[in-house]
């Protein structure tokens, strides 16, 4: 029972995670402080997809699904939970690079809103006669 309830938290952060990635740049609008972890989240779902490394949550699930008798993650939690069962795997592809362009989109949004709210304004110094 308690290793089917860590499977479950593993795969419930990893959804909050990529959405976190997806959309935590709009976080950053509101919250400039925000911007940081979510590049470095950006980059990590970035290597991830493309280099073949080992994800912690993965680990920690599949690790929990061996304990509670459950067949592991094949190919990783996108592969097991996303593709082919939300959407056909030929739109792979194009997805993760519209996932990347909404993250991407949000944060560089974030992060002029955060410099031009830094920036103070100048003052016309013109003088009107």
């Amino acid at each position: 029972m308690g290793f089917r309830a860590l499977v479950v938290a593993a795969a419930t952060a990893h959804f909050a995670f990529m959405a976190y990635v997806i959309f935590g740049g709009f976080l950053g609008w509101r919250w400039p402080g925000a911007i940081g972890p979510h590049l470095a989240a950006v980059c990590w779902g970035l290597v991830g997809t493309l280099v073949p490394l080992a994800c912690p949550l993965t680990a920690t699930e599949n690790w929990a699904r061996g304990r509670a008798g459950e067949p592991l993650l094949r190919g990783g939690f996108i592969d097991h939970y996303l593709t082919g069962v939300v959407y056909p795997e030929q739109l792979a592809g194009g997805l993760r690079f519209l996932a990347l362009s909404m993250a991407l989109l949000s944060c560089t949004v974030a992060t002029l809103r955060w410099r031009r709210r830094r920036i103070p304004r100048r003052r016309d110094l013109s003088v009107t006669r």
